[in-house]
């Protein structure tokens, strides 16, 4: 389908979006049996219950505008599946693999938003405001993943640094929090 209007660019990119969600419906599973924090098993367990009320959200969505959601394949998803799978794969283990499953996990929550901001705004101009209404409702989920995720990884991340670090090495968990530079909830 050749792109003409910025309805046809809308309707690319929701299909790109629905894309996914699909293969984040298959790859967070495998990333909660991985994590080996329960607050972090339970975060993408949590997150691949709301993912699939995504999905339902884009279908909702093509529903009415009549449109078919298949069509596009994510690339770009499809590399950051394939990266969370590396590092599932890897010889990391304990707060290490999981500092390292948080990271995969925000690039995707990072490219998410990006995509639902971009679509929500579509909708608006296009004056599909029911869709741009339930595309803002996932957006802001996306946002309070990553703000989850983030919280997580405070915590994690000292964890895996302490892991690594020889008795010798060893600074108490309050000591490097205060070293830590400040954040602004959007990375961790």
């Amino acid at each position: 389908m050749k792109t003409t209007s910025l309805k046809d660019l809308y309707l690319k990119e929701l299909r790109d979006l629905y894309d996914a969600e699909q293969q984040l419906i298959k790859a967070l599973p495998k990333m909660a049996e991985a994590a080996t924090s329960e607050q972090l098993r339970e975060g993408f367990e949590e997150h691949l219950e709301q993912t699939r009320g995504h999905g339902t959200r884009l279908e909702r969505i093509f529903e009415q505008l009549q449109e078919k959601p298949k069509g596009e394949k994510c690339k770009a998803m499809e590399g950051l599946v394939e990266e969370g799978s590396e590092t599932i794969k890897s010889d990391m283990e304990g707060a290490l693999k999981d500092a390292a499953l948080i990271a995969a996990a925000q690039r995707v929550e990072h490219y998410e938003i990006a995509g639902y901001g971009t679509v929500r705004t579509f909708a608006t101009l296009l004056g599909e405001e029911e869709a741009a209404s339930l595309l803002e409702e996932t957006l802001n989920e996306e946002k309070a993943t990553n703000e989850k995720l983030t919280d997580l990884s405070e915590t994690i991340n000292v964890e895996a640094e302490e892991g690594a670090a020889t008795e010798g090495e060893r600074v108490s968990s309050e000591t490097r929090r205060a070293k830590a530079v400040p954040r602004n909830k959007s990375a961790a």
